[in-house]
This record gives structure tokens, sequence and C-alpha cells, in this order.
């Protein structure tokens, strides 16, 4: 069986000595960056790797210029290879619960072409509340090439974003009115951006919602749009890929990801910025 969006934890635990299987443990916190190896090194999934978001999941600035650029293909393929991805490998990415570092993984591999790659419905939480095994000694996969090409027409780039029919902006609804900013030197949003944090997926468990419902919560956000109109972007292009991952465990197109993000555009003082609610289309946290 092929996993493409969400696993469960009953269905990880039952492949964890498959050969053919790569887990990859995610978990990062912006605030303190060491955090989530020390996590993993306390405690993870049996045969899980530690993949890093500064690290492993961005890269050298060529794509954008946001706190999180794009690695280069080169760079993804080395990664890949590195983790030992192959073809018929099943890549399982988790993190502390609602996917929004381990989506950034499953992001990148769908964009380097390698569909077999799932998110861990509830993350290490729910693992870990299914009193599911656990080690702390750290794994190290053994290499295999990794072949895949990019799929460049899945990026929107700065200059592209004022051409962008549906702007979806994934962070928090404080930080898109601008009322906080915790990360980056200016506050707000990308005007004409709806907002559609991306907590809004995941109950209060950190599970993905049903499919009927998420379908329910992107036509409230999209309005007249369509979801393969739909360009997501969040405040380094990470969680937003926890939209693409909604979207598409909805059965909906994944939409595009403006990969800078708000970390790029408010770089420049000279782009305009929005604040406060967009009428008839903001949402609560």
């Amino acid at each position: 069986m092929e996993f493409t969006t969400l696993i469960n934890t009953e269905e990880l635990a039952k492949n964890l000595r498959d050969a053919d299987w790569l887990i990859a443990d995610c978990r990062f916190n912006l605030t303190d960056p060491s955090a989530g190896r020390r996590l993993y090194l306390k405690s993870h999934v049996p045969g899980a790797c530690y993949v890093d978001l500064h690290e492993d999941l961005s890269g050298a600035p060529l794509t954008d210029l946001g706190r999180h650029p794009l690695p280069s293909p080169q760079a993804l393929r080395s990664l890949f290879t590195r983790l030992g991805i192959g073809e018929r490998t099943q890549v399982v990415a988790y993190d502390a619960a609602d996917g929004g570092i381990s989506a950034r993984l499953w992001w990148l591999l769908r964009y380097m072409g390698h569909e077999r790659v799932a998110v861990l419905d509830g993350g290490f939480k729910a693992w870990s509340e299914a009193g599911l095994p656990t080690e702390v000694q750290a794994f190290e996969p053994q290499s295999e090439v990794f072949r895949g090409s990019p799929k460049h027409e899945w990026l929107v780039r700065l200059e592209d974003v004022a051409g962008a029919r549906c702007l979806v902006d994934a962070r928090l609804a404080p930080r898109y009115r601008g009322e906080e900013e915790p990360l980056d030197p200016v506050a707000g949003h990308i005007p004409g951006a709806r907002n559609h944090p991306f907590t809004r997926n995941v109950d209060e468990r950190g599970r993905f919602l049903p499919g009927e419902r998420l379908r329910d919560l992107f036509a409230e956000t999209l309005g007249e749009h369509s979801a393969e109109e739909a360009v997501y972007y969040c405040g380094s292009g990470v969680t937003a890929c926890q939209l693409s991952l909604a979207a598409a465990h909805a059965g909906l197109a994944p939409g595009k990801l403006y990969v800078g993000s708000w970390s790029e555009w408010c770089r420049d003082t000279t782009r305009p910025v929005a604040l406060g609610p967009e009428p008839g289309t903001a949402l609560s946290s």
C-alpha cells in the first residue's frame, strides 16, 4: 500500500521494520533551533532519522530571500540520496503534532517528483499517546541514489506574486492582521491575501480534520477561486506546505507555494503591506 498524504500510527507501527520505509523526525522550534534535535535524542520513533529544518530543508538563497530559502535541486538530490530515498522508498515524516514542519519535507519530496511520502497524523504526540515504542539511539540511513527532478511550475517567486489570482496566508490570524510579529521585522500581510491559519486544518489533538470538513474550510477561504488557483504562503515557506498537504488529503489540488513568503516580501520596504482583516475573508485563529 502506498501513502501519499497522511498515515496513522497503526499503519506506521505495522511497517516499522520494512526496509523500503524511511521515517524522518522533523521536530523543530523556530525560536529554539536546537530543540528539535534535543527532543529526537531524548526519544523518537524507532528507526527514525533526524531531518533539520535549517540544515536540511533550507538552502542557499537562489529562488528566494526568505528565512528558509528553497534548496536547489542539486542540494535536494544530495539530501535525499543521503537519506536513502529510492524510487520504492515510502517516506513518513513527523513533527510535534500538526504537520507544520514535516509538511515541508512532504512538499519538497513531491516537488522533486517523489510521490511515496506521507505525514504522520498527529505527529510524535499521537505516537506517544498510543503507547507505542520509542528509542534514543540516533539512526543513520544507508544512502541510495535519488534521481528526481523539480516541478518548477509548483513555485511562485517574488516577481510572480502580483499576478497570483488567489493568495492565501497560512499564518495565525494575529500575525496576518499585523497585531504581532515574533519573527520578521515588519508586521502585516500581502495586500489581497486571504487568511487560512494552518492550525485550522487540525483538531485540538493535532490530527487533521476529515476530508469533507477540510473541503468546506478551503471553500470558505478560496471563495470564487478554485484550489488550482491557490498560492500559499506563510512566514518563510514552511507551514504553508501544510495547507498544500491538507488540500491534497481532502482531494483538492495542492496549489502552488510562494516559497519566499512574508519574510521575503517584507524585506523590501517599497512593497505594500496590509493590516487588519480582509473584508469578508479573514478567519479567526
